[in-house]
């Protein structure tokens, strides 16, 4: 008699279950509750588990009965590739990242590209299976922050939009902190200066910042931290106007194309003012192409206060990534689906390193 060649049917939890003679809970209890059964009962599921191809209770049928699926997401402001390589976004990371793994949740990374549609948006931030989300750093009008909303779970947002109802907030004071750096290098004489920022608005723009689009900024860290300059400049007897000049990018090639046209724009600029250290970088970049001295010919700062920074010797602002990353993950794992409400603003400090120096 010729055996038959009809593949061995895999094992269910129901059919497991009876062929032990024990509950289907008592073979789901040896995977994810296991201290509810002894050892040696244990240990017999799941060998007669393996002897049958049954990996376990499906996690999606799971996350059905209960309504958990066990995982923050994540939305991010730009494409994941670009948020691997930015230093402060990987610190934040990985910071959110232990919180949920303290926790034993996992972590969905949603990109949010500035340029995504509001039904875009909508549709990845609604086909996230998650319990709660966490929004790292997006404009004022962002889609997918609207999008997160409307799904009413728990949500913490990192560093920007600000005021928003029910939703906490972990980030830094960053006028404030930008105020207290743009001081230092008002204090070395520097009275031609020019600040080096991120994009101002989710539309692409790679040029100075007039007057028009300076009135209608929509990402909130780079507003205060704009003000936050002008605040020093006012306090130290200069006028509230200053050249601004904003990459769409976010990249050291970007500071360095900035760096090279507000120096066109201003040949007589003494100070370069940087609303991240990965501008400022580059900026360092041009500098050093173009035989200028550091801080001799022009003075450099920077902010977030990254690794390459520092090694770099960057005059710069440090602030707490890890600790925001961190403190956004147990802030947004411990809330009820009812809603929160609370803002922890995080401290900073200006770090003096050798890009800074007086006016010849």
């Amino acid at each position: 008699m010729s055996r038959s060649r009809e593949p061995r049917r895999v094992a269910t939890l129901a059919s497991l279950a009876s062929e032990l003679g024990v509950s289907r809970t008592t073979v789901s209890n040896a995977y994810n509750r296991p201290d509810q059964l002894s050892p040696e009962l244990r240990e017999r599921v799941l060998m007669a588990a393996k002897s049958r191809g049954y990996a376990g209770p499906d996690p999606v049928a799971r996350s059905l009965r209960t309504r958990r699926a066990g995982a923050v997401g994540l939305v991010l402001t730009e494409a994941l590739s670009y948020s691997f390589r930015d230093p402060a976004a990987v610190g934040f990371l990985t910071g959110l990242a232990e919180s949920c793994e303290s926790a034993g949740r996992g972590l969905l990374l949603i990109p949010a590209g500035p340029a995504s549609s509001p039904t875009e948006a909508a549709a990845v931030v609604q086909q996230a299976g998650v319990d709660a989300f966490v929004v790292y750093s997006v404009a004022d009008d962002d889609p997918h922050l609207t999008a997160v909303r409307e799904r009413h779970l728990p949500t913490v947002v990192c560093d920007q939009p600000r005021e928003l109802d029910g939703t906490s907030l972990v980030g830094i004071d960053d006028r404030r902190a930008m105020r207290e750096l743009a001081e230092r290098v008002l204090q070395q004489g520097h009275r031609r200066v020019a600040m080096l920022c991120m994009r101002v608005r989710r539309d692409r723009n790679d040029g100075v910042v007039d007057a028009d689009r300076m009135r209608q900024l929509q990402f909130h860290v780079q507003r205060e931290r704009i003000a936050g300059v002008r605040d020093a400049m006012i306090a130290h007897g200069r006028g509230p106007d200053f050249l601004v000049v904003e990459r769409f990018d976010h990249s050291r090639e970007a500071g360095a194309s900035a760096a090279a046209e507000a120096l066109r724009v201003d040949p007589g600029l003494t100070a370069l003012i940087c609303s991240s250290d990965v501008i400022a970088l580059g900026a360092l970049d041009y500098a050093r192409a173009q035989s200028l001295s550091v801080p001799g010919d022009l003075s450099v700062t920077g902010f977030d206060g990254v690794d390459a920074a520092i090694r770099a010797g960057l005059t710069t602002v440090r602030q707490p990534v890890l600790d925001k990353g961190r403190r956004a993950g147990e802030l947004v794992l411990n809330a009820s689906h009812s809603g929160f409400d609370s803002t922890e603003l995080l401290p900073t400090e200006v770090l003096t390193g050798s890009t800074l120096g007086r006016v010849r």
